[in-house]
């Protein structure tokens, strides 16, 4: 990647350059990725250690009970995994019209899905990885069992989530030692959680979906009144699936496929292919305006027509992606004015997220997630296993895709991305933060594939985040002359009520050269307490 290393944003990080790299949003977690490589693991190790490791670390965001992704580029092709968990065999959509009042609930255990975690990274693992399964989740264990130092950025958000998740059952017990959140600085021990890593090491995640583990579940969803049984975790199987892409700007990005909502920033980054974005500067009124309505465009047909892929029946992930119904969105985009667009009918035909390299050119893009902040709020005892709302992204309008039904998967939010150039690949990335996702992969890939950004520049710049309708929500960094200006063309000023997950967290690694004798840049997130680590 040819990169200009001129940084004109306000930072506090440099980017790393190493010939392996680990970066994730927490610097003990990207140490225990680091750890493997080592070793002698491989990239794929490192991701699987780093992603046990934020469970413990960065609990607020993810925990054994979340789903994941990833993208592995293998040395010569990609590989996508989505292990993302379905409903319980007694869900319906009946089963909220009666309980919750045709209502599918925020927090608690009416929310909670199969979690799929746990299975990717076993799978993972076994396809790809050099160590023995077990070595990959001892600093997690050690972590969990011996205590870590809580970081700032997450003990405030921790904070935040008492007040919301302190009557949910398990959660006090296992997230408010002495009555309340962790403060920065002191010390979290999870014993209970230790007690699981070291069952799923042992049984390579068997006892989590067909063990102890498992049963425990069942027993805390029995008494607490919830449908997840065994039957519907034993029943959870990773699938393996070919990435989507869209090309842009010279290179080829790529998104996982449907439930996940990577789709958005395929969608948008073809619209701003076919209005020639690279005219305008990337801090310029005209550039950031037309990222924002291409967004819009993308997320309304995202919304309308993506689910479960199995269940898109009327419309196609390729539908949504056609080059000339692209074209024709496009044509909507109006560069005097902010529109408040709808779904097109195309032609029929709290996340973390961590990257990780090594100096053969494996590369791994891996997000995980419970969701919203520490998800349902509810935690097994015993074992820690804090399980997420997965089960909120469900809809219970009749005749759309996503509808809850047995045995679905909901729509999902969290995406991992990955770029490639004439084969190859080149960047592994991601940004987490709900919908914020799409748009900070389109956000920072304009800043890197079209204006030579380089990584740390593009994370560390100021972004926006559309919610709904004409309201943006701008960054406390960005020029005043900028915000004044988008907001003059119609995008209404509507400062963000998430206090969690704001305007995402992104890391990055890029090869330097084709043949890795220059390996990675890398950077992590000035939002987080991460880190980028390498050697």
């Amino acid at each position: 990647m040819n990169f200009s290393w001129h940084n004109p944003y306000p930072m506090s990080r440099a980017p790393l350059m190493a010939r392996n790299v680990v970066a994730t949003s927490q610097p003990l977690a990207a140490q225990a990725g680091l750890r493997m490589l080592l070793k002698g693991g491989n990239a794929v190790d490192a991701a699987i250690a780093a992603a046990a490791a934020l469970t413990i670390v960065e609990p607020c965001s993810n925990g054994l009970g979340s789903d994941n992704f990833a993208i592995v580029w293998d040395g010569a092709e990609l590989h996508g995994m989505n292990s993302s968990g379905a409903a319980p065999a007694g869900w319906s959509k009946a089963y909220f019209d009666n309980k919750h009042g045709g209502q599918i609930p925020l927090r608690g255990v009416d929310a909670i899905t199969v979690p799929g975690a746990v299975a990717g990274w076993a799978a993972l693992s076994e396809r790809f990885g050099a160590l023995p399964f077990a070595d990959l989740l001892q600093p997690a264990i050690e972590l969990a069992e011996g205590g870590h130092a809580v970081a700032p950025v997450i003990a405030h958000k921790w904070a935040l989530a008492v007040p919301l998740l302190q009557n949910q059952p398990g959660f006090a017990e296992a997230f408010m030692p002495h009555g309340r959140a962790p403060q920065a600085g002191e010390r979290f021990t999870f014993a209970e959680a230790g007690r699981a890593l070291r069952r799923i090491a042992e049984t390579r995640g068997e006892a989590f979906y067909r063990g102890e583990i498992a049963a425990a579940i069942e027993a805390f969803a029995r008494e607490h009144g919830a449908q997840l049984r065994a039957s519907d975790l034993a029943a959870h199987a990773v699938q393996w699936v070919k990435p989507i892409e869209m090309a842009f700007a010279g290179h080829t990005v790529h998104e996982l496929p449907p439930n996940g909502q990577g789709i958005a920033a395929l969608m948008a980054l073809g619209m701003l292919e076919q209005l020639d974005i690279g005219r305008f500067g990337p801090d310029s009124i005209e550039s950031q305006h037309l990222q924002i309505e291409a967004i819009k465009l993308a997320f309304a047909d995202t919304y309308r027509w993506v689910a479960d892929e199995r269940f898109m029946t009327e419309v196609r992930a390729s539908d949504l992606l056609d080059p000339g119904y692209l074209r024709e969105r496009s044509k909507l985009i109006d560069p005097k004015r902010a529109i408040h667009p709808g779904a097109g009918h195309p032609p029929r035909g709290g996340t973390v997220y961590l990257s990780a390299a090594d100096a053969q050119g494996r590369m791994v893009s891996l997000i995980q997630s419970n969701y919203l902040g520490f998800g349902s709020g509810a935690v097994v005892p015993g074992w820690g296993v804090s399980l997420h709302n997965r089960g909120h992204g469900f809809t219970l309008q009749d005749g759309h895709p996503n509808q809850v039904a047995p045995g679905k998967r909901p729509f999902h939010t969290i995406i991992p991305g990955f770029v490639t150039r004439e084969g190859q690949g080149v960047m592994s990335f991601g940004v987490m933060g709900a919908n914020m996702q799409p748009q900070g992969h389109v956000q920072t890939l304009v800043r890197m594939l079209v204006h030579g950004q380089q990584p740390q520049a593009a994370c560390d710049a100021p972004r926006w985040k559309w919610g709904k309708g004409m309201d943006v929500d701008f960054e406390a960094t960005m020029a005043p002359a900028l915000r004044d200006g988008l907001k003059a063309l119609g995008h209404r000023f509507e400062p963000t009520a998430d206090t969690y997950l704001d305007f995402g967290s992104g890391q990055f690694i890029a090869r330097m050269s084709d043949d890795m004798a220059d390996g990675y840049v890398a950077a992590s997130d000035s939002r987080r307490d991460g880190q980028a680590v390498g050697f």
